[in-house]
């Protein structure tokens, strides 16, 4: 008859349990870990290692490289649309503008914005008051010059614009001089203010009428300035609105002659508009 209670092992004679062993799960804090399969260890250590760190030097230059070019489009953006440098090679505005002097000309004059009288304008010699520019001689570094002054990092030398201060608008009677001696503009004369103070200018009498779509410019410098008067020959002496390139607004270099250009809005104040 089978017996009901389970039978018990015998010992062996080398004196081994024949019981099997029954492996052991840790329990919560009981201070012990389990040990991971050998791959899983791997994955994890390989998630908690640092990653090497790149080459400072070459992140350094590229970030010297991207401001660069951030700052490269920039200056020819603004050259492009608002302002632009040129470099004053002539006497023909002293004092207001000296030999040397660098100058932002805003590039929103005549339009979008009106031009003025007493503006200091900028313009292309299309009408032929300057002589031809010599052969420019090449250098090794002449394209680096010319790629500057074409994004506007560096002022325009080429010697093919003139800077005078314009006098009379489209539609002003101009005329030089009334018995005390001054410009009259549609009648009434004016004090100009803005004219070199080291020497009494010569007269030179003119009487025009300044057509559309053009303005009489003259230097301040009167004695020293090849501007409208000297070149009545030519087109009357006037200059095209669309030869204008902008309005002189500031003087930027050398530093201790940094400041905007006044326009003398109180010497034009009563002079009165066009017939």
């Amino acid at each position: 008859m089978p017996e009901n209670h389970a039978r018990k092992p015998e010992p062996r004679h080398d004196g081994v349990s024949q019981t099997p062993a029954v492996p052991t799960s840790s329990a919560p804090g009981d201070g012990t870990e389990a040990a991971a399969p050998p791959n899983r260890r791997n994955r994890a250590g390989s998630k908690g290692a640092v990653k090497p760190a790149g080459n400072p030097l070459l992140g350094w230059l590229k970030e010297i490289a991207t401001v660069v070019v951030i700052a490269v489009v920039l200056s020819f953006l603004i050259k492009t649309f608002l302002f632009r440098a040129f470099f004053i090679p002539s006497e023909s505005m002293v004092n207001t503008l000296d030999v040397d002097d660098r100058i932002f000309v805003n590039l929103l004059v005549p339009e979008p914005f009106a031009l003025s009288r007493g503006d200091v304008v900028v313009f292309r010699d299309t009408k032929g008051w300057l002589p031809p520019a010599p052969a420019k001689t090449e250098g090794p570094f002449t394209w680096v010059q010319d790629g500057l002054t074409f994004v506007g990092l560096l002022p325009d030398n080429s010697e093919q614009h003139l800077v005078k201060r314009v006098i009379g608008l489209p539609g002003d009677h101009v005329v030089c001089c009334d018995a005390g001696g001054k410009l009259t503009i549609n009648g009434t004369a004016i004090d100009e203010a803005y004219i070199n103070p080291a020497e009494v200018p010569q007269v030179r009498n003119f009487d025009v009428t300044v057509p559309e779509g053009k303005v009489w410019v003259m230097g301040d410098n009167r004695n020293h300035s090849a501007d409208s008067r000297a070149h009545m020959e030519t087109d009357g002496g006037f200059i095209d609105l669309k030869d204008l390139e902008g309005k002189a607004a500031v003087i930027a270099w050398p530093l201790n002659r940094i400041k905007t250009l006044d326009n003398y809005p109180d010497v034009f104040k009563n002079v009165p508009a066009a017939h």
